[in-house]
């Protein structure tokens, strides 16, 4: 079977191409990533599996790589994306250049190179916007950010190919947890690495906002399981826990117990979001303990020192 990750470099794309590349039914898997945010991780470290493994700089924007590239592929994860927090509203231009209309140029290479290929797509809870929301309940998508928008017309793209192909898009709360191209400004990783290096931690807000998270391994795990054949399709929240801002401090503070905290616009309460692990997810997504404070100690255990 040929696969193609896009954005198979990144923070997700390189533990699932990982995942992949070990998994004896992938003959080929196309690593396809443009290297802008410098993620070299994939290319050191334990060898990748028996798959041949192949590596593509190439811009989700770029037609022409894109239609070479997928010809013939059986699977394609889409997971290249600008990507900050949820509620930014830096970099709206290129947010719609990346998100919306670089998805837009993936769906169109597919329908011409690969018109059979199973598509999972992995969109963000951020599409919800400000409150409690999930999909099974029926709430409509309001984002509020730039990013969120243009994450919900990349879900528009990818649900046209809906008819002919079978298409999954998850909408992922905030990732955390290590991986060979590890980000850190994602919240958690972020304030795992102010409390071991700096001790001390920045909140914005009064951190009563909550938000939904899920762990990379959850993550990957999700998209891996989808390799198997499977009438699964359509969208779905992907999603372990929702916490607030003030839950993660009081967690890390078990692990670092003198970090100095500081409160930045205090009387502020912040845009925040629950949404609820998706029970249609149970024969696809890894079930995990819900033990914060060990994913947090794991994480620092990771740091050279």
């Amino acid at each position: 079977m040929k696969v193609l990750v896009t954005g198979g470099a990144g923070y997700i794309g390189a533990e699932l191409c990982a995942a992949l590349a070990h998994d004896e039914r992938v003959g080929e898997l196309v690593v396809y990533d443009l290297l802008d945010r410098g993620h070299t991780g994939i290319f050191t470290g334990p060898k990748l599996g028996r798959a041949k493994v192949r590596f593509v700089q190439g811009d989700v924007l770029d037609s022409r790589r894109l239609l070479q590239e997928l010809a013939g592929c059986d699977m394609v994860y889409h997971l290249a994306a600008k990507v900050t927090t949820p509620f930014a509203e830096a970099g709206h231009s290129q947010f719609e250049q990346v998100n919306h209309w670089g998805t837009a140029e993936v769906v169109y290479a597919i329908e011409e190179a690969a018109p059979k290929a199973r598509v999972a797509y992995l969109s963000s809870a951020s599409v919800y916007g400000q409150g409690a929301g999930s999909a099974l309940s029926g709430t409509k998508p309001s984002p509020r950010s730039a990013y969120g928008h243009s994450k919900l017309r990349g879900e528009a793209h990818m649900q046209r190919l809906g008819d002919g192909q079978q298409v999954l898009v998850l909408r992922s709360g905030n990732v955390y947890g290590h991986g060979r191209s590890m980000r850190f400004d994602a919240v958690i990783n972020r304030f795992v690495f102010q409390a071991h290096f700096q001790d001390r931690i920045t909140v914005r807000g009064s951190g009563e906002q909550k938000r939904p998270f899920i762990h990379v391994d959850s993550v990957v795990g999700a998209l891996a399981a989808w390799l198997n054949p499977q009438e699964l399709a359509g969208t779905y929240d992907l999603v372990e826990q929702s916490w607030s801002v003030l839950q993660l401090v009081e967690a890390l503070r078990e692990l670092y117990p003198g970090m100095e905290i500081l409160f930045v616009d205090q009387h502020l309460d912040l845009l925040g979001m629950e949404v609820a692990r998706d029970p249609r997810l149970a024969g696809l997504q890894p079930v995990r303990p819900a033990n914060l404070v060990a994913d947090l100690r794991a994480i620092a255990g990771k740091f050279a020192w």
